[in-house]
């Protein structure tokens, strides 16, 4: 069963028996949420939405960290007044073992690729 949220500063994320692979495919098939994965991959720790440069308004940033959050792929927390984001690997790579470092070696060797086109 999804986490419910307690109030409004509490998020709901599935819980681990709850991510499903296809929500998580669907997730990363978009640019900019699998460039917002690889950031967090890259990063020893957390990262606030203000971290990313997205070349997008400010509600279409939100609506990309929360199909994130909504289908297991990254865990966010409020910090004071900044929200803060996890890659969720553990529970990823317990569900679907090298699926994640599959992902981001491809995306990674795709972003060489059409750098050097």
């Amino acid at each position: 069963m999804t986490t419910p949220a307690v109030s409004s500063r509490d998020l709901p994320h599935p819980v681990r028996e709850e991510i499903r692979l296809e929500s998580v495919l669907h997730a990363l098939s978009d640019p900019l949420r699998l460039q917002i994965v690889r950031e967090l991959a890259a990063a020893s720790g957390e990262l606030s939405c203000s971290h990313f440069d997205l070349p997008v308004t400010k509600s279409t940033s939100t609506h990309h960290f929360r199909v994130l959050r909504e289908s297991g792929v990254l865990r966010q927390d409020y910090r004071g007044t900044a929200k803060m984001n996890g890659l969720r690997r553990d529970d990823l790579d317990d569900l679907f073992p090298g699926l994640l470092d599959t992902l981001l070696d491809a995306a990674a060797r795709q972003a060489a690729r059409l750098r050097s086109n």
